[in-house]
């Protein structure tokens, strides 16, 4: 597959996912959307992540509250965008997990542990200091 062909299939940050709606339940095709993602995905990731466990009601249909929409989005993330592997991607959301209590939004600094965003401003400044040579 190309790259192209890639990046249409699952687009990156910078295509923006819709937002996500103020409602508690979601079905798995409203994930989907959300996320860009196709359901059978959301279905492995199931599987992969023990964050993601959404709710099970009548006839075996999934509900999905609004913190796995964003767990499926971060997930999503870390996959399509940062490269890791399935096993990479679940070891860095129980880092998160362990740092903050919780998953993270992706792309979103406010939601970062203080370390964190001060560990990124160092980076930054050191980074704007090697660009002078």
């Amino acid at each position: 597959m190309t790259q192209q062909a890639r990046t249409a299939e699952h687009p990156t940050d910078e295509q923006h996912l819709p937002p996500v709606p103020e409602k508690r339940y979601f079905a798995i095709g409203e994930v989907a959307r959300l996320c860009a993602v196709k359901p059978h995905v959301l279905r492995y990731w199931e599987q992969e992540f023990p964050q993601l466990r959404p709710s099970k009601r009548r006839g075996n249909r999934r509900y999905y509250q609004r913190e796995d929409v964003y767990t499926v989005r971060n997930i999503r993330h870390l996959l399509y965008d940062e490269g890791f592997t399935i096993s990479g991607a679940r070891h860095r959301l129980e880092e998160f997990a362990a740092l903050k209590g919780g998953v993270p939004h992706p792309g979103n600094a406010d939601d970062l542990p203080t370390a964190l965003r001060e560990i990124r401003k160092e980076l930054e400044a050191a980074l704007a200091l090697l660009d002078r040579f």
